[in-house]
């Protein structure tokens, strides 16, 4: 078998971002001028390499993020199961004390095993997590060289600790910024993760 590249990004800034609003599945922004140039970074960093698959949640702010891939060789492929984490109560508000409070609660239970915890009206780490399992299946089985792959904060999360085969407890260290890129190596049915959250397209590309 040989081995498949994956690159793994989470979606440029967003208003809602900037201003500490959560987004989640259910909210379905789009990309503010930074993120649109973060993504102008990402696309003009990585153009020349030769994506024979390129997935994308169904919300709107990842399929920005890497829109500029897409051409008549190379179809992005709209996927639900790596949408964001439905925060329930949380989606469309910013971090009052109140919700503030609740959404550590949800984070510290997580982070001790008690996957099955959520926001009122929300998904769990166990239901993120057993979408995932389906799309992280399909893509070991998919016939391909090379992947992108743009998804979102607490999904980026959790795949991660999936492939890397740790503890979902293990998500609050798994770093993610804007445009973040995490890049894997499948090969001979395991998971190598060789950069974490690398930015340095934006670093050589500066926007102020």
């Amino acid at each position: 078998m040989s081995k498949k590249r994956v690159y793994i990004l989470r979606h440029g800034e967003t208003d809602q971002n900037r201003l500490g609003i959560v987004q989640g599945r259910g909210i379905d922004s789009w990309l503010n001028e930074t993120g649109l140039w973060q993504a102008d970074s990402f696309y003009n960093h990585y153009k020349s390499i030769e994506f024979d698959r390129i997935y994308c949640s169904s919300q709107l702010r990842s399929f920005q993020t890497i829109q500029k891939f897409e051409n008549h060789n190379r179809i992005i492929l709209k996927d639900e199961r790596i949408d964001e984490i439905n925060w329930g109560e949380h989606e469309g508000k910013a971090g009052d004390a109140e919700l503030m409070l609740k959404y550590d609660r949800i984070i510290q239970s997580w982070s001790g095993g008690n996957y099955h915890d959520r926001a009122h009206g929300g998904e769990s780490a166990y239901d993120l997590v057993n979408r995932l399992k389906g799309f992280v299946s399909d893509l070991e089985e998919a016939d391909f060289e090379t992947a992108l792959i743009c998804t979102h904060g607490r999904t980026l999360r959790a795949m991660i600790c999936l492939i890397k085969n740790i503890p979902l407890s293990h998500m609050e260290k798994i770093r993610h910024q804007n445009t973040g890129l995490y890049h894997a190596v499948y090969h001979k049915n395991n998971w190598q993760v060789i950069l974490e959250n690398d930015c340095s397209h934006l670093i050589q590309n500066p926007v102020f």
